[in-house]
């Protein structure tokens, strides 16, 4: 709650009396004046709010935060009333659930779901809500994660001289389609400094060589941890990351093929495409595992081509569908949409 002193606008005293509502965000109450005419002695409560006096408009910004969303995913195996149990630690508390959904393979007999629900009213503090859950977690022989809205993840992307991914994410970031923080990017060559600094965001090189890579991985691990990295986007990086990096991250990097995977893994996919005459090429986002291009998918996507096309057609055709096959694999990673099971992933849209 803010007092606020100021001089009103003619004819706003006599407009609005003694209660009056601004926006629906501020309500404003009006005590007469004491000893200054045309005075108002503001008490409100607000994100943020504008007022003039005689002269000039003067400012006062009162930052809240939204209420907390607190989100779980989850998987065990399946059984009757999870989802009524689930619902029921939520509403016992006070929580209003936003979005519910869930599954279960048939096959493996495993159950998956995601909950958001608000905390505005939570009988639980956000910070304790973890160790709360965590008995009934057990219960289920669970594996689970909850995660708010109120911290945005963490991010670090690495290239290398292709920017076309790159910019996909730097554009849709800028008008605020991911909830992330693009901590800093990380190239092993230096041709994308300038948009890197176009954008202010910290750009380090590393040049790797096949005698110093694990020393570089060594480095770059250690900048990640520096800026408390939650997720490496590799945005066609041309490097094969080491077991020992992928170790450090299970689940948190997200690449970027190029290709309809399973099929053309490794170098060149286009050209080996293109040689095999297919009538379609795509682009795969999945996260990084210690075997080439086997990683859970997230998110694919194709288009059609044909004999008419040239290996630069497909390429160009390839690109289009690499940046926004990854941009849209980010987002639901951001959004934390994605539940990993095994060699596959369960993806709530």
């Amino acid at each position: 709650m803010v007092k606020m002193l100021i001089t009103p606008l003619s004819g706003f005293e006599r407009s609005f009396g003694k209660t009056f509502i601004v926006s629906p965000s501020l309500v404003v109450l009006y005590q007469p004046p004491i000893r200054q005419k045309n005075t108002l002695n503001f008490f409100l409560s607000a994100t943020s709010c504008f007022f003039a006096n005689a002269n000039a408009v003067q400012s006062k910004k009162i930052m809240t935060s939204p209420h907390t969303v607190a989100i779980l995913l989850l998987s065990c195996a399946d059984r009757p009333g999870l989802v009524s149990r689930i619902s029921h630690f939520i509403y016992e508390r006070g929580g209003n659930i936003l979005d519910l959904d869930e599954h279960v393979d048939p096959v493996e007999k495993t159950f998956f779901i995601r909950v958001s629900w608000s905390t505005e009213n939570f009988s639980i503090p956000v910070a304790e809500l973890v160790e709360a859950f965590a008995p009934l977690a057990k219960e289920f022989n669970a594996s689970w994660k909850i995660r708010f809205t109120g911290r945005k993840t963490r991010i670090a992307i690495f290239v290398s001289r292709y920017d076309h991914c790159l910019q996909e994410i730097l554009w849709r970031n800028s008008i605020g389609e991911f909830s992330i923080d693009i901590a800093l990017i990380v190239a092993n060559h230096p041709d994308l400094g300038s948009l890197a600094a176009h954008h202010a965001i910290p750009f380090h090189h590393f040049p790797v060589t096949r005698e110093n890579k694990l020393e570089i991985e060594r480095q770059e691990i250690d900048l990640l941890e520096k800026h408390s990295i939650d997720t490496v986007v590799l945005a066609r990086y041309m490097q094969v990351l080491s077991p020992q990096f992928v170790d450090r991250y299970p689940g948190q990097i997200i690449n970027i093929h190029h290709s309809f995977l399973p099929a053309f893994v490794g170098s060149s996919p286009y050209r080996q495409a293109y040689e095999r005459g297919v009538k379609i090429i795509g682009a795969t986002s999945h996260y990084v595992t210690e075997e080439l291009d086997q990683g859970p998918i997230i998110e694919q996507d194709i288009v059609r081509v044909s004999h008419k096309d040239s290996l630069d057609d497909l390429v160009r055709k390839g690109r289009d569908l690499e940046r926004l096959v990854l941009a849209h694999a980010l987002r639901l990673h951001s959004e934390h949409r994605i539940l990993v099971n095994g060699k596959k992933t369960v993806v709530f849209e």
